[in-house]
């Protein structure tokens, strides 16, 4: 079969918020030829399926609603002059900013000055967390969940637990009782981050420190099994459960194309102007710290749209930048390189992860032996959440010097 080959100024694989607001941003500063891949029927990227407010806002109930969000967001780059296409699926890479690519008008080879990775994060499933038991019908994920109720009008059943205390389990929550589908128990291995009246939502308990064990029923879920902290173990008769949060980067694509990954957010390495270690790939959103708000990504996005253009006027590219790492309980931090040339991160801040509740935490950053930055935090930090920790510092470290760490005093 004939590939058609081309070229473009900039590619960007990925049309949710951030490769959005890259794509219109660049495009509106005057980069030529910018082409959005999506390899969905339609682009928006995961807002598309939450039907609930808080999009474009920093408050809950604020904003629009997803698909509202997604519309707009498309319909900017689409007005700033950026090329979408949908349908198209990115197959590998050719070269080190050369991709193959196959929709329904054949086999592409896309050539491009820069590379935008904006491919998102997704829910791990069921099966990636190891729940034993039957196969049962009955079982999603938050976005699976999502799209059968908003996109295809599906029954769903009458009685849920969701599995996971991330703020997309209130989702969840939201979009069951949308569906006519009571919540009996929200589940956590983690322990209580609130009190316990607080915890509640839409009258449903959440079991704090509490394990899924298996699933039961079969063709259809009749209950899902748990053990308690102490060591109790139970059933909670129902026909649906939503496994919610525990992202991971859609990284497969970088790996395909020897991107380095960070080990502790698991998408690429990158530095504060989005640059990986692939000379002309750049990387955004929830790819690089899943995840993060809608507005968060696509302000990413637009944020890297003043490095590519100044990668494409020089072709430089940086080498040898020290890491950023981080001691538990944090988890990771992005960006995780420092850079050559004084960019601070979106909002001036880095953004962290703890595996446990602290309550003000200590937040030390050395480099070297040489303390860069000592600072208490007023509010507590919980898993799952965003901690930022402060970018005033990173004038004083050496971006060829050794590591930087990040630990809680």
């Amino acid at each position: 079969m004939t590939r058609r080959e081309r070229t473009v100024d900039v590619l960007v694989v990925g049309a949710g918020p951030a490769g959005l607001g890259a794509a219109a941003e660049l495009a509106a500063s005057g980069v030529r030829r910018v082409e959005v891949l999506e390899r969905e029927q339609s682009a928006g990227g995961i807002p598309r399926h939450c039907h609930h407010a808080g999009f474009g806002s920093s408050r809950p109930n604020g904003g629009t609603s997803g698909p509202e969000y997604a519309r707009r967001s498309t319909a900017a780059a689409a007005r700033a002059g950026a090329t979408l296409r949908t349908g198209i699926t990115v197959t590998g890479w050719a070269g080190p900013r050369t991709l193959d690519a196959t929709g329904p008008g054949g086999l592409e080879r896309i050539t491009a000055h820069a590379v935008v990775l904006a491919t998102g994060a997704r829910e791990r499933p069921r099966s990636a967390r190891l729940v034993p038991g039957t196969r049962p019908a009955g079982v999603y994920t938050t976005g699976e969940l999502q799209q059968a109720v908003h996109i295809h009008h599906q029954h769903i059943g009458t009685r849920a637990v969701i599995v996971g205390d991330e703020p997309v389990g209130i989702a969840a929550a939201d979009t069951l009782r949308a569906a006519g589908v009571e919540v009996v128990a929200r589940v956590t291995d983690r322990p209580a981050a609130l009190p316990a009246a607080l915890g509640r939502h839409h009258g449903a308990p959440l079991l704090t420190r509490t394990t899924v064990t298996a699933l039961a029923g079969s063709p259809r879920l009749t209950g899902v099994a748990v053990r308690h902290g102490d060591g109790r173990t139970t059933t909670l008769p129902c026909d649906t459960v939503v496994f919610t949060g525990d992202w991971i980067p859609d990284h497969e694509l970088a790996r395909r194309g020897d991107v380095p990954l960070d080990p502790g957010t698991r998408g690429p390495a990158h530095d504060a102007a989005y640059r990986t270690h692939a000379p002309g790939v750049f990387a955004a959103g929830n790819l690089l710290h899943a995840v993060e708000r809608a507005g968060t990504a696509a302000a990413e996005g637009r944020a890297l749209a003043a490095p590519v253009r100044r990668h494409l006027a020089t072709g430089a590219w940086p080498a040898g930048r020290a890491a950023l790492t981080v001691a538990a309980p944090l988890e990771w931090i992005a960006p995780n390189l420092t850079g050559p040339d004084g960019d601070r991160p979106t909002g001036n801040r880095f953004i962290l992860r703890t595996g446990r509740p602290l309550t003000a935490p200590l937040l030390v950053v050395r480099q070297d032996g040489l303390e860069l930055y000592r600072r208490r935090l007023l509010r507590p930090a919980r898993p799952g959440r965003p901690l930022h920790l402060p970018a005033d510092w990173l004038d004083r470290a050496d971006p060829h010097g050794g590591t930087v760490r990040v630990s809680v005093g």
